[in-house]
């Protein structure tokens, strides 16, 4: 099984996460904007009931199942096909297709990791209170700010992450790291780095007549919001262990445990 470029297999947090959101039919990609998607499973310009119940069974296949990119792109070939789906923007070319499928897998996968790894943050920030921006060297057209941002070392509850918890736009792999005092001294800083302050504007889009306001600089239109972060999903998954019989609910639990010891061995920067 392949391990996603996104980041690691999937876990409870990540899983619950993506299984609670709606099919809402969508004409356009700011139909839907912010934590609205933290509710909301959308793929711009699919409106269809049964369209996007297929598409939204190609994304939980990928994200259950480790599945490649390559292998959603089957997927969504044979649903396109079966669907007789016209009209979506990429048809057309190769390019687009690849763009256009690429867009859907990354974007779904890296936001319900980011909303996972927001709900196990929450679990850690007694011991580890400070989160550590990572900015992902391989990308090939990296973006200056979120370079800048690199090393910086935040107090997890502040204020900042609601904004700027990654990714932070479109094709985005930065991630954060849970780091505690010790970790904070090996940087030899002597305490959290206070929070930048980069300004923000205005996103005119032409296509809808919208006006995006007050956008922090260095983030897309759209993406300055933690995934995950208008949700408490300890409270979803124990809800839903609370109504499994006894077996089922310790192994449900179990894998929620299970997720987030794993958080906590990946998390050594």
């Amino acid at each position: 099984m392949a391990t996603p470029a996104y980041g690691s297999l999937s876990f409870a947090e990540q899983i619950a996460f993506f299984r609670q959101k709606v099919n809402l039919g969508t004409a356009r990609w700011d139909d839907l904007l912010g934590a609205a998607h933290d509710r909301g499973f959308v793929v711009a310009g699919a409106a269809k009931a049964d369209l996007l119940a297929d598409l939204r069974a190609a994304v939980t296949k990928a994200i259950k199942q480790g599945t490649t990119l390559a292998e959603f792109r089957k997927d969504f070939d044979a649903l396109v096909a079966r669907h007789g789906w016209t009209g979506w923007t990429g048809e057309g070319t190769a390019a687009g297709r690849a763009w256009r499928t690429r867009i859907i897998y990354e974007t779904n996968l890296r936001a319900s990791y980011a909303a996972g790894r927001w709900a196990q943050i929450q679990q850690v920030k007694a011991e580890r209170p400070y989160l550590l921006y990572r900015h992902n060297d391989n990308v090939l057209h990296p973006r200056p700010l979120h370079v800048a941002w690199d090393g910086k070392v935040i107090a997890a509850d502040d204020p900042w992450w609601r904004t700027h918890f990654p990714p932070n736009g479109w094709g985005c792999q930065c991630r954060v790291h849970a780091v505690d005092d010790a970790y904070l001294r090996k940087l030899g800083k002597a305490g959290p780095d206070p929070a930048p302050d980069d300004g923000t504007y205005d996103y005119f889009n032409k296509t809808s007549g919208v006006t995006l306001r007050d956008i922090p600089k260095g983030i897309d239109p759209g993406w300055d919001y933690a995934p995950g972060a208008s949700l408490n999903l300890q409270e979803f998954i124990a809800d839903k262990a609370a109504k499994l019989p006894g077996t089922l609910a310790q192994l449900y639990l179990s894998a929620m445990i299970h997720g987030l010891q794993a958080m906590m061995r990946e998390e050594e920067p």
